[in-house]
């Protein structure tokens, strides 16, 4: 069968439940709990906005022998339905003092001997979507089965990705690489910053994107010196740097990548910087390869912009890419993870321009085994300029 959400055949999901339940038959694990949104939808297909509301919990578990279990609140019967999964329980949720925890116990006791051991994702990039206090009721009310740490064994499957998966993420940003071929129309001196965000968003919509989770930029004279904050009202100036960020998302997975514009003549130290990331970024898309990493690619993507005469910006220079924005790895020098065929990743060098002012460039990839395959349209050579 199709499921409607996703697109995907049930095969795909079959080999990603596959895939994990030979890692927990690997860790004598005898089931894996998954309670957030992403975990969610990467067994199920279960694609939805209702995870908006935190009203409710919800539940996936995955036996090491035997098919998932959808354990939730009535209301997503419909359409958990419409997925791959077959065993589905329900509970009429929110219910105070016992939402669902009775029902997860029970189904959980029914898939795990009582010297057994269930797994859940605790490390880093994960949590659980729960109350504590709830989760601390069905942990005593598995005693003396054993709750350890599953994260190992979900992150080593969710890093690589299948050919759907990069197809869709190829969509996506093929949606974000349209919006920004629309700049010109959006972004020009005398635009308030609120506006080009605005305007931004609607322009990733109109190009196939079904929502856009994330947007954010800068603007500044000699460069910007926050990538993060809402826009703010200021007005774009002749001379400003103008970076713009998006994670849209398009059938459930995002694109992640950035793309830097002069407002009117750049002056001489962002084209400098901006050749400078754009060689760096070069030299990865050329040298990277499967069997390197994480903090190979830093030290790549440092090296490039010293030897270009610039100065590499701080924190991590890229990280994964899938159904979360950021996903691991991060290329930072204490991130020792192997980078492996299938991976999707984000190449995102930054560099000081001057004290407090800075400019990144960003670029989606899938890690081939000849190297980087791009996802993103390559940036321009040189520093676009908006007039």
């Amino acid at each position: 069968m199709s499921d409607p959400a996703t697109r995907f055949p049930a095969s795909e999901f079959r080999n990603r439940v596959d895939a994990l339940q030979a890692g927990l038959q690997a860790s004598d694990t005898d089931a894996l709990l998954l309670t957030s949104p992403a975990d969610i939808f990467y067994v199920t297909g279960f694609l939805t906005r209702f995870w908006e509301s935190p009203a409710r919990p919800w539940f996936v578990i995955v036996p090491a022998r035997s098919a998932p279990i959808a354990v939730i609140p009535s209301i997503g019967l419909e359409l958990m339905s419409k997925c791959w999964i077959k065993d589905i329980r329900t509970w009429d949720a929110p219910f105070p003092g016992d939402d669902g925890v009775t029902l997860l116990a029970d189904t959980l006791r029914s898939v795990i001997p009582e010297n057994g051991r269930l797994g859940i994702p605790m490390g880093a990039e994960t949590h659980v979507r729960m109350p504590l206090a709830d989760f601390q009721k069905v942990v005593a009310l598995l005693t003396p089965r054993r709750v350890v740490d599953a994260t190992e064994t979900l992150q080593r499957v969710r890093e690589i990705k299948s050919d759907a998966e990069i197809e869709r993420i190829r969509a996506t940003c093929r949606s974000a690489d349209l919006a920004f071929g629309q700049i010109a129309d959006i972004a020009a001196a005398g635009m308030p910053m609120e506006q080009v965000f605005r305007d931004f968003q609607i322009a990733l919509l109109a190009a196939g994107a079904d929502w856009v989770s994330y947007v954010a930029g800068g603007a500044g004279r000699g460069g910007y010196s926050d990538v993060i904050s809402p826009a703010p009202r200021r007005k774009l100036a002749p001379g400003d740097l103008l970076m713009l960020d998006t994670g849209a998302v398009r059938g459930g997975y995002f694109c992640d990548f950035d793309r830097n514009f002069s407002i009117g003549r750049a002056d001489d130290a962002c084209r400098r910087a901006y050749d400078a990331l754009f060689q760096a970024t070069e030299t990865v898309l050329q040298d990277l390869r499967p069997g390197n990493r994480a903090c190979d690619v830093h030290r790549m993507l440092s090296d490039g912009l010293k030897d270009a005469g610039a100065t590499p910006g701080g924190g991590r220079l890229g990280h994964g890419l899938g159904i979360t924005l950021t996903e691991w790895p991060s290329f930072i020098p204490a991130d020792q993870t192997e980078l492996r065929e299938g991976m999707v990743l984000t190449i995102e060098p930054s560099v000081e321009i001057s004290p407090g002012r800075f400019m990144v460039h960003e670029e989606n990839i899938v890690l081939r085994e000849n190297g980087p395959e791009l996802l993103s349209r390559r940036a321009a050579t040189e520093l676009p300029v908006l007039v």
